[in-house]
């Protein structure tokens, strides 16, 4: 296969393990730059909705677009708003407050746009479940809805519902994003009324797709591989001026910069204040105005950070009263606490416990929930099915939103509860590391790193490629970072030195310098003073599976010829066995400190190895040893 699509046999691997096995498929995965964007006239209703927008455009009806307050919806509502008006539509646009208004459609506030003149309502991200609010709405507004959440059994009776997940749309990419759905009906719209081709805002696509966490597969890849590169050149000021106050302006845009740096900054919007202000950061030309709003953002964030701190130690609180070993899916929920981040409070109790986690923020006896999922649980089909206790819900397999009563806290925690009773099982709750190949870092080559970066950009569906290497020895491990919070070492075994880092897991820095280990990486290059070299991201450690076994007679010779080598050179034997295991490490070889501590104390039960004065003493046996009078080496040895 890599003769075939001429790559390293290393990168063919990575290739047929994500089930890319075909010439035509590597080709395109590899270079989605040179994939053509699906025809956007087959979504269903393509054709319907792009009609009615002509007229509405023609007769210069007022059009509003009834957007979303997370990132996906702020960046779908930008670009929508934007290229209407550049196509001579009067458009404005509306996101619904998420404190007091909460996600989708509403009747009250369309009963506010209707009465301002609006004869047209374009929803994106939105609007898929809004089954009622459309059909009372129906005879005042014509209403044409964009949307890639899963429908329902019914579907809103707009004038056009645009979303692949329809039973009945053919088109051949399911997984976009709200923006993407936005994004071709831009397409559509500039084919139709200007007959061009439309590529255009890819950099605000980019930021909502990957914001949105959908599979960067198919065409959400060539969507954020080509905005990765439009963002790190865009002239768009509010663009400039976030890159700005992230200090991201000299350096490469990743997808893993969007989630982690950008994509909070917008979503800060929609969380503690109004998401129209991400939506005109989008917009706005005005060079000032953009730094303006982009450092609001930004210290929003930072006011974000600490309120989902508390709401963190709060959560943690209540979690202290429960056995979560015997507890499938967790529900927290209090008074106060802000709804805005919630959803962020969510995913950081998943990352800890590993559990399926709703947390509910109560006001005036409602609650309004974010829910996080783990692998093997479905949560929206799990909503669905406790859905008798809850006023509203929609989502993901991974991440959906709800709305209940607060007295109906207590059944759909126990629905949930029964409900993941009977789909989960124990190994469910044991989080997996995918290694994609095992690789030992000296065999990795200019060649490979080059075409390990053709896999980008990463993301849900297509993760970073982690590779392990067994039984590896770490040296100078230490503690970095203003805390000490991270760890760094360097691995051993190798022509050259190779540093490894790994985030979080400073306090390891003595387990790495005493014990082999088995790691989880991903190779990148680190660039100092215009020298680059390789380093390793460990991803996780564990120890050395050979540390954790009972010695064998081969273990046991070699730790054997050990002690007879310091007897001979009347070398002391320390009582201290990590020390003595750091001698043993020095010439002999590799075992886990398990493996060499159990040998000793398999010699002392047959009387070769004695403790005296604090030490030991090495005593040649006269005969063969019989090692069957061991109980230690028995049990480790069944016959």
């Amino acid at each position: 296969f890599s003769q075939r699509i001429g790559t390293t046999p290393f990168t063919a691997a990575l290739l047929l393990h994500r089930g890319i096995d075909s010439e035509a498929a590597a080709r395109e995965f590899l270079h989605p730059e040179k994939q053509l964007f699906h025809d956007p006239f087959l979504l269903q209703d393509m054709e319907a909705a792009v009609s009615r927008i002509e007229q509405a455009i023609q007769a210069k009806e007022r059009i509003v677009v009834y957007g979303d307050y997370d990132v996906d919806g702020i960046t779908a509502t930008s670009i929508l708003c934007r290229n209407l008006r550049q196509l001579g539509a009067d458009a404005g646009c509306f996101i619904p407050d998420r404190q007091n208004d909460g996600y989708g459609l509403h009747k009250e506030t369309l009963d506010e746009i209707i009465a301002k003149g609006t004869a047209l309502i374009i929803t994106v991200d939105c609007g898929i479940s809004a089954v009622n609010e459309v059909a009372e709405a129906r005879e005042r507004v014509d209403i044409i809805i964009t949307d890639h959440h899963l429908p329902g059994k019914k579907l809103p009776s707009a004038f056009a519902v645009i979303n692949p997940h329809r039973a009945d749309c053919p088109y051949p990419d399911k997984d976009i994003a709200g923006v993407g759905v936005a994004f071709k009906l831009c397409q559509a719209l500039w084919q139709r009324l200007r007959g061009r081709s439309f590529a255009g805002d890819l950099d605000i696509v980019a930021l909502g797709t990957v914001a949105d966490v959908v599979p960067l597969v198919g065409e959400n890849r060539k969507i954020v591989q080509q905005g990765l590169r439009v963002l790190k050149k865009s002239t768009r000021p509010g663009i400039q001026a976030l890159l700005s106050v992230t200090d991201l302006k000299e350096k490469e845009i990743t997808a893993g910069h969007i989630g982690f740096v950008l994509a909070p900054r917008l979503n800060a919007a929609g969380r503690l204040a109004s998401a129209l202000r991400g939506v005109e950061l989008l917009l706005t030309e005005q060079v000032e105005e953009a730094q303006m709003i982009a450092e609001e953002l930004d210290a929003a964030n930072r006011e974000r950070q600490a309120v989902e701190q508390e709401i963190l130690q709060a959560a943690e609180k209540q979690i202290e009263a429960i056995d979560v070993k015997k507890t499938h899916v967790l529900v927290l929920h209090a008074e106060g606490w802000h709804p805005g981040v919630i959803g962020i409070v969510a995913s950081r109790i998943v990352e800890r416990y590993y559990r399926p986690t709703v947390i509910i923020a109560e006001e005036d006896g409602v609650g309004k929930g974010s829910c996080r999922s783990i692998r093997g649980f479905h949560m929206f089909e799990a909503l669905s099915s406790c859905k008798e206790h809850l006023l509203s819900f929609g989502g993901h397999a991974q991440a959906a939103g709800l709305s209940l009563r607060s007295e109906n806290i207590a059944p759909f925690r126990k629905a949930l509860e029964a409900y993941a009773k009977k789909v989960l099982v124990e190994k469910d709750f044991i989080p997996i590391l995918d290694i994609e190949l095992e690789l030992a870092p000296e065999r990795i080559t200019e060649r490979l790193m080059t075409e390990i970066k053709l896999l980008e950009p990463y993301g849900m569906g297509n993760p970073k490629p982690l590779f392990s290497c067994h039984d590896v020895r770490g040296s100078y491990a230490r503690q970095i970072g203003k805390e000490g919070q991270h760890l760094k070492f360097e691995l051993d075994g190798v022509d050259t030195s190779i540093d490894v880092l790994a985030w979080g897991r400073g306090e390891e820095a003595s387990f790495i310098n005493r014990e082999r280990i088995d790691i989880a990486y991903f190779p990148e290059y680190h660039v100092w003073r215009e020298k680059r070299s390789l380093q390793l991201m460990l991803e996780d450690f564990r120890p050395a599976r050979a540390a954790k076994k009972h010695p064998d007679r081969e273990a046991l010779a070699s730790v054997y010829r050990f002690l007879l080598s310091r007897q001979r050179a009347r070398k002391e034997l320390s009582f201290n066995v990590e020390e003595l295991f750091e001698q043993y490490l020095h010439h002999f070889p590799a075992m886990g400190i398990f493996t060499f501590q159990k040998a000793l104390q398999i010699f002392e039960e047959l009387g070769i190895l004695i403790k005296t004065d604090g030490k030991f003493e090495f005593s040649v046996p006269k005969e063969k040893l019989d090692l069957q009078k061991s109980r230690i080496f028995r049990e480790g040895n069944p016959l």
